[in-house]
């Protein structure tokens, strides 16, 4: 079965976001802890909580993604922006625990002129002073673009992060297709020879979820700027074989292309049709 979701809004609350997965025939979702932007977030509600699990039970749901705000950065030159990040993400793992055992994706920084070496000790330092044996949540470094600054361009640097982390087995990886594809590895003509690599460097066990978008820009572009599936530079057929291929097909997938709730329906329901069972 393809576990498949989509991007949804968290404003009204775990059951409402469980309702629209199941409208859109979707098995999964992801959505944002708090503001994407900002730093508040809503309120834990027990009984909205104790629904959602009921919910997701019943109709077995694959794991789900809660996603950082973008406006973490633990890797900043700004002490006051790094101390941010870790109270958010402490925040957002204490809540997590009303839900045990989900997925928690954050972007792992840009190192703005500091050097990626600092850049990884910072966001490793972070992670140390956040997980505990007790931690039930894996948390997962994105795969960047490249853009600017960013840490995580490479799997080399994701690896330099998982090998500073004193719990490392709470730490995962989610592979972004557009990301991947914009920061030059080409899942488009080499998908075997790209998982080998991010084997050979990270290892699949590593590997919990995929975003599937689209991208807009070629290959080694390093833009990070998402399509619709099909209607990109990565195409229809390569998304075909990303979704089949044995190394991921039991994966969660989560969609973040540029859609309404209406379109995310379209692209669930074309993706259901390619995969084999």
């Amino acid at each position: 079965m393809l576990h498949i979701g989509c991007h949804l809004s968290s404003s009204k609350g775990s059951v409402a976001m469980a309702k629209q997965a199941l409208a859109l025939d979707a098995d999964t979702f992801q959505y944002f802890t708090r503001n994407p932007r900002g730093s508040r977030a809503k309120e834990i509600d027990p009984k909205d909580v104790a629904d959602y699990l009921a919910i997701a039970k019943e109709h077995r749901f694959a794991p789900v993604v809660a996603h950082a705000p973008y406006t973490l950065n633990a890797c900043s030159a700004e002490p006051r922006t790094r101390e941010f990040a870790q109270m958010a993400m402490a925040d957002d793992l204490r809540r997590m625990e009303y839900t045990p055992g989900g997925l928690y994706n954050f972007h792992p920084g840009s190192h703005v002129g500091q050097g990626a070496e600092t850049g990884i000790q910072l966001i490793a330092s972070q992670l140390n002073q956040l997980l505990t044996p007790e931690t039930s949540t894996t948390v997962l470094l994105e795969t960047m673009a490249g853009k600017g600054t960013e840490v995580g361009r490479s799997f080399e640097e994701l690896r330099a992060i998982l090998d500073e982390v004193e719990l490392s087995e709470k730490v995962g990886v989610c592979l972004d297709t557009c990301h991947v594809h914009d920061a030059g590895y080409d899942i488009v003509s080499n998908l075997d020879g790209v998982l080998t690599e991010f084997d050979r460097v990270i290892g699949l066990s590593r590997l919990k979820a995929i975003h599937l978008n689209d991208s807009m820009n070629p290959c080694g572009s390093r833009k990070d700027r998402h399509q619709k599936i099909g209607q990109g530079h990565i195409g229809l057929e390569a998304m075909e074989r990303i979704i089949n291929h044995p190394a991921l097909r039991k994966l969660p997938f989560l969609l973040e292309t540029p859609n309404e709730l209406s379109g995310y329906a379209e692209e669930i329901r074309l993706l259901r049709s390619l995969y084999r069972e």
